[in-house]
């Protein structure tokens, strides 16, 4: 099955590089060409191949035929990037980049790939999840981006662009109907209100029945209630100060989010309370949940920023991005995927940022340019949990009720200087470097009380810290050469370092586990090839690179006995738990041979491993778990894309376009095996997949209307997006699906 998987991924390859070769052929026969993208990487315009790093960038028509309409659909776009909804959660979206992410939406914990939204930073993976609406363009940069980004860049960055309202009168309405009821509306309104003042609103509703059903109670869950706003204005007072004011609201509220147990469950003292196969039955979309709660989750997110460009001089220019963001989700997470309440979790988080960045550019035309800047930001984080795990303590206790509850509240803040510098020491040769300096304090308390019909369980004293403080710094350089032997290549090598800050452990319930974990760090050796041939008619872009990544942090199960009643007690511990490396290679390469016909290709190829994990559980092995496969790190990702657009003259155009989408084996859970043991956990892994999407689309002549047919896994493949693993509590193991096949009617109109 594995030489079948290989077999279809190199006949892919193959047919590409083919469609490359054929160009030659006639290339000089339609002026059609690949296009070219200005991004904002590096904090300055610039074209995309220029670029000199691996970053990946989307306009408008480039979503449309990646079929993305969230940033989850983003997931086999780009080499090596791993990118799905956060387990048990409608709003948190984990992403993963060469092997480096953070997919625990718990507020204590950091993302290590910083989102941006028009350059303000998004400090949590829950709110993330947002719907493509009136978007200017996403760049996905690949690899630490310590200088420029900083914070919690130690994988890359994921940086979206609105559309901001211009001198030009703009509008458009998009609606759609789709499998299970999909329903959505998105629209958008912009234009000149007088020579010096722009205005723009933008918005939607997104409606979705559930894709998987309780078989008893015949709730639905996994579905979709969204809506969006976002207002701006852009006012230009003189030719050289511009002020962009945005701001923002979004509302999620859907049913839970829930998988597959994929382990039998059990009390704490070990009876059996639901027997689950190994490996666990094929999913069929239905999941007993726990009758009583809400079952919901529901997200009020919102900010507003100001972003000031100030053109000091002709080669000075400041910039001036604030910002404020305000948070709020209740939670209700069914962990254990049954109708026991033995992992039901309620979240509710309360967050707010306000953040401010100053930035200086100079460019002057000669050989040095720079970007310097200064940051700081605040957030404050409260939390009120509660666990409701009523059958967790079992018959032998008479079945007592069992309730914990949390109430937590940490305060960051970040601030950092930056330089980033390139020098031209020739025509064709660049040498660029870059310092940030950061600094970061964290201060947390928290309180664990237990309710329990028993008193064993539930007469002890809070478990409660507070005022823990702590301070993190840390230096990160980047320096890259860059050469352009023509002005269609160029060659680059580069090396940089990331930094993520350390924290306490927001699950912390008995003493110990409150101890603070150190930063993590990735130095990273990069090169790589840019190009274009045969007219601007075939791009190429190749990239290897070599990581080295210690002291990541990892949340360690076991269990411990309790010191006030002697009875065991679930522990989960962070710790800094060993290094790994990673190395790999990528492939971007899009072919236009014809008019029309448009063929493109990404390609990552991943080795990831530990050379050191440890944990003391693991006896047999010397109290290492290096044996392990690091999670979110599929050796092979690949998409292969195809479409062809048919003139029709005055009746407007027909666009057939399709995409396969391929992820090997994975680990989702950095748990996948036993304690002492090297043999898999079924539950918490996925499969080899292919993915099939088409997309048969008609386009007015002027474009202005057009109409779509849309169709999303056409296959119907089961495969896992995400997986939890808390064996530590009942043996609770489950597993996250990806929706089933889905097809969308989509009509559009725009001036």
């Amino acid at each position: 099955m594995k030489t079948m998987w290989k077999s279809m991924l190199l006949a892919g390859a193959a047919w590409t590089a083919v469609s490359g070769v054929a160009v030659a052929q006639d290339a000089n026969t339609d002026d059609t060409t690949v296009g070219a993208i200005i991004v904002t990487a590096r904090r300055t315009e610039e074209r995309l191949q220029d670029v000199p790093a691996a970053v990946t960038a989307f306009d408008e028509r480039a979503l449309e035929r990646v079929q993305a309409t969230d940033v989850t659909g983003l997931t086999g776009s780009v080499p090596n990037l791993v990118l799905g909804q956060g387990r048990g959660s409608s709003n948190a979206t984990n992403i993963f980049i060469r092997g480096i992410g953070q997919p625990d939406a718990l507020q204590t914990f950091d993302p290590a790939v910083g989102v941006y939204v028009d350059d303000v930073y998004y400090s949590r993976i829950r709110g993330t999840q947002f719907d493509l609406f009136d978007i200017e363009r996403i760049e996905v940069l690949r690899g630490p981006q310590g200088t420029l980004y900083g914070k919690n860049t130690i994988g890359g960055a994921l940086k979206v662009v609105t559309r901001r309202p211009g001198d030009e009168f703009r509008a458009g309405v998009s609606l759609a109907y789709g499998s299970y009821n999909q329903q959505e509306i998105k629209g958008s309104i912009s234009g000149p209100v007088s020579d010096t003042l722009a205005l723009g609103v933008s918005g939607l509703v997104s409606l979705r029945d559930g894709f998987v059903t309780d078989p008893v109670t015949h709730a639905e869950y996994n579905d979709k209630d969204t809506m969006a706003i976002r207002g701006q204005a852009s006012w230009t007072p003189t030719d050289t100060l511009r002020v962009d004011l945005s701001a923002d609201f979004s509302r999620d509220d859907a049913a839970m989010t829930v998988g597959q147990a994929t382990s039998t469950l059990t009390t704490l003292f070990g009876g059996t309370i639901l027997t689950i196969p190994n490996p666990p039955p094929a999913y069929n979309f239905e999941t007993r949940t726990t009758p009583g709660l809400p079952n919901s989750t529901k997200l009020t997110h919102y900010g507003y920023a100001a972003n000031v460009t100030w053109d000091i001089s002709d080669a000075l220019t400041l910039k001036s991005t604030s910002a404020y963001r305000n948070l709020e989700t209740d939670d209700y997470i069914d962990i254990d995927a049954t109708q026991y309440e033995l992992g039901d979790v309620f979240v509710g988080v309360d967050q707010d940022q306000i953040s401010q960045e100053f930035q200086l550019a100079y460019d002057a035309g000669g050989p040095l340019t720079f970007v310097a800047g200064a940051f700081w930001m605040r957030e404050n984080i409260t939390s009120s949990q509660k666990a409701f795990a009523d059958d967790l303590i079992g018959p032998l206790f008479a079945n007592p009720t069992f309730l914990r509850t949390v109430n937590d509240d940490l305060e960051t803040t970040s601030q950092a200087l930056y330089l980033n510098a390139t020098y031209a020491l020739t025509d064709t040769v660049n040498l660029s470097g870059g310092l940030r300096y950061t600094s970061e304090e964290k201060t947390y308390s928290r309180t664990t009380s237990t309710f329990s019909s028993n008193a064993l369980f539930g007469a002890n004293p809070a478990f409660a810290f507070s005022g823990l403080n702590n301070t993190w710094e840390d230096v990160s350089p980047m320096v890259s050469l860059d050469w352009k032997p023509a002005d269609n290549v160029m060659a680059y090598v580069r090396y940089s370092k990331g930094f993520k800050s350390g924290g306490f452990n927001g699950r912390a319930n008995n003493p110990g586990e409150q101890a603070p974990y150190e930063p993590e760090q990735v130095t990273s050796v990069e090169a790589g090839v840019k190009s274009t041939f045969f007219g601007n008619r075939v791009l190429a872009n190749f990239t290897v690179f070599h990581n080295d990544y210690e002291d990541f942090q990892a949340r360690v199960s076991g269990t411990v006995t309790d010191p006030g009643t002697g009875l065991p007690s679930p522990e989960l511990t962070v710790i800094n738990a060993g290094a790994m490396k990673i190395e790999g290679a990528e492939l971007e390469l899009i072919v236009v041979p014809a008019a029309g016909l448009r063929l493109d290709a990404q390609l990552g190829l991943l080795d990831a491993s530990y050379d050191d994990f440890k944990d003391v559980r693991f006896t047999a092995t010397g109290g290492s778990r290096a044996f392990q496969e690091p999670a979110f790190a599929p050796r092979w990702t690949a998409r292969y894309g195809a479409q062809y657009e048919w003139s029709l003259g005055d009746a407007g155009s027909v666009t057939l376009g399709g995409q396969a989408r391929y992820r090997s084996e994975m680990a989702l859970s950095v748990d996948n095996t036993p304690t002492n043991s090297q043999v898999r956990l079924p539950g918490m892994w996925d499969e080899n997949h292919w993915i099939m999407d088409a997309r048969l689309v008609w386009d007015s002549a002027d474009r202005r209307f057009s109409a779509g047919l849309y169709g999303q896994n056409l296959t119907d493949e089961l495969y896992k997006t995400d997986a939890q693993e808390f064996s530590s509590v009942g043996g609770i193991r489950t597993a996250y699906y990806g929706a089933p096949q889905t097809w969308t009617l989509r009509v559009s109109a725009k001036y």
